[in-house]
């Protein structure tokens, strides 16, 4: 009978802080099993192929097993299910390292070469797999003499990827965040695992981060139907509306933005006189100036837009070459090996979650018992919640100094 996984730490230091196994062979077996919590990756066992530089570890031999002594293993291998089987049984007492690396590089030995491979291992132990938190409830939770007599593993997986899913949301710390360089377009897409954003920020030479707003001055159509002079639109020879350009969001790239801010927001002439026909839209009353500061403009980081119609965060002109920082939510689904883990923290939980969804889809279940998994399951989510928002009291203490502070004008 399989016995739960509760996580413990199967590495040895090697493992996880070099991102290095060792082996040594007894010469009637062409296999080596990696344990690392990283699964390994392979493309080819080819180097002269471009397969091979998909792989995100590299195989070391020496006979001797003295450090200097070891070269890279170049005969043919496979992979499957982190097993590396070489192609020929080898000798007995030779030594093999298999060191994590990134796609870039790596040799054994080497700290600076082995890459984010084996930085994307540390932590580890603070999460449960999807998996194991499926093997685990089986165990726990269904057989007979307890609430769920019996189920099915897919109706547990599905129910743990919808809670899994929904915990990401406001629970779980499931923030990703992406460094990209905002090109003369003024255009990047969104991330493939894209949500929701939590924050968009510009990076300063110092490496310090601004923040940037969502702005209501400008919009970003959805549809942009080309029109006949009856302002009737054209279709193709499908009878589909023929797309064109979006006129607003051509004129916005183009406007200068460095005037908005909290004191004078005159778009530089755009919204004083946009050639339409309403010179002085808003005359000498500047926005922020006359009848106050509109928080929307008491800014200058620059502002961005969500493009729906192409799936891109559209940025102000001002912010054209900078780095930004682009935090997201995704709902934990997106990569198998990277998102579908849940913090132990919310492991439980995830177990109420489950039960509570099994026994609520059933026919001629007791509702008493319905409301009491309801319930539960609402507590022990809110302990979740309570457990990750990580509030140290020193740190609010820190916080709280200030507000004893005079404030000057």
């Amino acid at each position: 009978m399989a016995t739960p996984n509760m996580g413990l730490i199967t590495e040895t230091n090697s493992q996880y802080y070099a991102g290095s196994q060792t082996f040594v062979t007894d010469g009637s077996s062409s296999k080596l099993t990696a344990t690392f919590n990283t699964e390994l990756e392979f493309g080819s066992s080819d180097p002269t192929t471009s397969g091979y530089n998909l792989n995100n570890f590299k195989l070391y031999y020496s006979t001797t097993g003295i450090p200097n002594t070891f070269v890279e293993y170049t005969s043919s291998f496979t992979v499957a299910d982190n097993v590396i089987t070489l192609g020929t049984v080898p000798l007995a007492n030779t030594w093999f390292v298999i060191q994590l690396k990134n796609k870039q590089g790596g040799e054994y030995g080497n700290r600076d070469a082995f890459g984010n491979t084996v930085e994307e291992n540390y932590g580890g132990y603070a999460y449960t797999t999807l998996e194991d938190v499926i093997t685990n409830f089986m165990i726990g939770y269904v057989g007979t003499g307890k609430l769920i007599p019996s189920t099915k593993t897919t109706d547990v997986l599905f129910f743990a990827k919808r809670g899994l899913q929904e915990f990401s949301y406001d629970t779980l710390r499931s923030i990703r965040k992406q460094e990209l360089t905002i090109p003369n377009n003024l255009s990047v897409p969104l991330p493939q695992d894209y949500v929701n954003y939590v924050n968009v920020s510009w990076i300063d030479n110092q490496g310090v981060k601004h923040i940037i707003y969502p702005t209501t001055l400008t919009t970003n159509p959805y549809t942009v139907p080309s029109q006949d002079a009856q302002g009737v639109p054209i279709q193709d020879n499908n009878g589909e509306n023929i797309e064109t350009t979006s006129l607003t969001e051509e004129r916005w790239k183009k406007n200068n933005l460095k005037d908005i801010n909290a004191a004078k927001s005159d778009l530089t002439g755009y919204l004083l006189s946009d050639g339409l026909g309403y010179p002085g839209m808003y005359g000498d009353n500047y926005l922020g100036q006359k009848y106050g500061i509109q928080p929307e403009t008491a800014q200058i980081n620059g502002w961005f837009t969500i493009n729906d119609r192409e799936g891109k965060l559209s940025f102000s002109s001002d912010l054209a070459e900078k780095i930004i920082i682009l935090e997201y939510i995704s709902d934990g689904l997106g990569y198998n090996g990277q998102d579908m883990k849940i913090p132990k923290l919310a492991e439980e939980a995830l177990y109420a979650y489950i039960s509570h969804a099994i026994i609520a889809s059933r026919i001629n279940q007791p509702e008493y018992v319905v409301q009491r998994l309801r319930r539960e399951k609402s507590a022990k989510l809110r302990n979740a919640k309570i457990r990750l928002s990580n509030i140290k009291l020193n740190e609010f203490v820190q916080i709280a100094r200030g507000k004893s502070k005079w404030i000057k004008y």
